[in-house]
């Protein structure tokens, strides 16, 4: 069964984060959320989201993928951690699935990760990307982006399709009337 490990910091934009987990275990994907800045995470709106599991505490290597939810707050604590920027760097290298969302794709680019690939970001912050693309969703190799909270979920959908292939993620879009 693949396994995914999301992301929480303070400040996420709580859409991105719940939108992606329920469109990915409505498929049968286990997600698993980190808390980067603790076990109990206050959102961008002021929701409280509990993580499953504090990152400092998990072993990582038994995930298929990594998911970086935005949110300004949550990503400039990503950019922050060196735990995080490892754990990204390090599931890229390894060839695993490496998300990203709305402004959350800054974090792979401060690593390099995005140059030379086609790539989305929040609107007005194409300027950070190589090779923008105005698409909600975009994939190159390994790394899905999308652009924002009304975008998370085709993000879900296209990393659904990226694990179990366009018939299961058409069905879970049904399912959700998306």
């Amino acid at each position: 069964m693949t396994k995914l490990l999301l992301l929480l910091a303070d400040g996420v934009e709580e859409t991105e984060a719940v939108a992606t987990i329920g469109v990915l275990r409505r498929a049968g994907i286990e997600v698993v959320t980190a808390g980067v800045t603790g076990m109990i995470i206050t959102g961008r709106n002021k929701i409280r989201i509990y993580a499953d599991q504090v990152l400092m505490d998990m072993e990582t290597a038994k995930y298929d993928g990594i998911i970086l939810p935005g949110g300004s707050g949550a990503v400039q604590n990503f950019e922050n951690n060196q735990t995080v920027l490892n754990l990204v760097r390090n599931f890229a290298g390894q060839g695993k699935l490496v998300a990203a969302i709305c402004a959350a794709p800054k974090v792979l680019v401060k690593l390099g990760l995005l140059k030379d690939k086609k790539a989305t970001i929040s609107p007005g912050m194409e300027k950070l990307l190589d090779r923008p693309r105005p698409d909600k969703v975009v994939v190159d190799g390994n790394i899905v982006t999308s652009q924002g909270p009304g975008t998370a979920i085709e993000f879900g959908l296209k990393i659904v399709e990226q694990f179990q292939g366009k018939a299961a993620a058409e069905k879970v879009r049904m399912e959700v009337v998306a």
